[in-house]
């Protein structure tokens, strides 16, 4: 993919980011509630009939082990999401662009791969708030489709469903939670394994425009080719320059020899 056309891309959608709504769009509009960033999935559906658009501008992360070292660069990672009833929103997710650099500790060989990424169809039901208020739950099942390339697409179907859930402690703060189970591809690319796991949280609004949160999550990883338990923690932010749009940015760090070192990452929702 040409450098020229990725920012051209980015261009149009800083441009549309900034554009107003009509005031009739947001009279009556839930609080705005983003997906990103974290670690963690909300409880909260959209409103009938609204579209958001979130953007990952850049997502950084490397890892490695005794036997190879990797980076891993992505840009383009997009989800849409639509609110279909009170409580139910659809979502599309597909990453347009991805880059591998994976080097041999041994040999010093280095191998480089780059392409597009799978795509995720998922929906999400919300059983108690659907403005995330309060006490809130919802249910939410997911497929991924193998369209993706050898850097950083799957290989291979996958199946799952989340269960985030959260509640209010005080005007300021809150704990959030997501439970997780998967039938995940393999590291082969063919045939699928178990991967289940949870997500703690807790967020803070900082001031009217400006959230965080700081996470722990854990993976339990079944593949055939080496099953592995993995531990992240996650600081992330949000700021809000409008009621209908969101600049966020984050980093995660690996907590044990399994997980990643580090991911740092940056990007943008947009409400429509």
């Amino acid at each position: 993919m040409a450098g020229g056309s990725k920012a051209g891309r980015a261009l149009v959608f800083a441009a549309v980011a900034v554009a107003p709504v009509p005031a009739f769009a947001q009279d009556e509009a839930r609080d705005f509630c983003a997906d990103r960033p974290g670690l963690g999935t909300p409880a909260c559906t959209l409103d009938p009939g609204r579209l958001q658009v979130e953007l990952g501008l850049g997502d950084w992360t490397r890892a490695g082990d005794a036997a190879e070292r990797s980076r891993a660069f992505v840009s383009g990672d997009l989800l849409l999401r639509l609110g279909i009833d009170p409580a139910s929103e659809l979502q599309f997710g597909w990453t347009a662009y991805g880059r591998t650099r994976v080097r041999d500790r041994l040999t010093g060989a280095l191998a480089r791969d780059s392409g597009t990424g799978d795509i995720l169809l998922a929906f999400r039901h919300n059983l108690l708030n659907p403005d995330g208020s309060g006490a809130s739950i919802a249910v939410q099942p997911f497929v991924t489709l193998p369209t993706g390339g050898s850097a950083i697409g799957a290989g291979d179907w996958g199946a799952g469903v989340l269960l985030p859930f959260g509640f209010a402690v005080t005007d300021a703060a809150s704990l959030s939670f997501t439970l997780a189970a998967e039938a995940a591809a393999g590291a082969d690319r063919d045939g699928g394994h178990a991967a289940f796991g949870g997500i703690a949280g807790i967020g803070i609004d900082l001031s009217d425009s400006v959230s965080g949160s700081l996470e722990l999550g854990v993976t339990r990883d079944d593949d055939p080719a080496g099953k592995s338990t993995q531990w992240l923690s996650g600081l992330s932010f949000g700021w809000q320059p409008g009621t209908d749009w969101q600049i966020d940015a984050g980093a995660n760090l690996g907590l044990n020899r399994p997980a990643d070192d580090i991911e740092v990452y940056f990007g943008i929702s947009r409400r429509f």
